[in-house]
């Protein structure tokens, strides 16, 4: 985060910050859903749980998932632990999630 001094002599930070990760390149396209297992990563914040509940209801309506896993981070102000990513990464084929507030 960078500051500027005003002169008044007031600080004032600027929130924006900087990205510093490199570019990734986005998994491929999955042909189809049918027959995949579905990991839903609820971040714990309600609206979130929502929506995430919802999309999953209308996926199943026209897909055959293998199975459906829900898994939920402790906090949504805090990344998921690498002990839950890793164990999303080895148990679903696809992931996804929402931010609901």
């Amino acid at each position: 985060m960078s500051e500027q001094r005003l002169p008044t002599g007031q600080v004032v930070y600027d929130p924006r910050g900087r990205v510093t990760a490199e570019p990734q390149t986005p998994a491929p396209r999955m042909a189809q859903l049918d027959g995949i297992r579905l990991g839903v990563l609820d971040n714990s914040k309600w609206n979130a749980s929502k929506l995430l509940r919802r999309t999953v209801t209308l996926l199943k309506a026209d897909t055959s998932f293998a199975s459906v896993r829900i898994f939920k981070k402790d906090s949504f102000s805090k990344p998921a632990a690498t002990t839950l990513l890793d164990e999303i990464a080895r148990e679903s084929d696809a992931v996804i999630t929402a931010i609901g507030d």
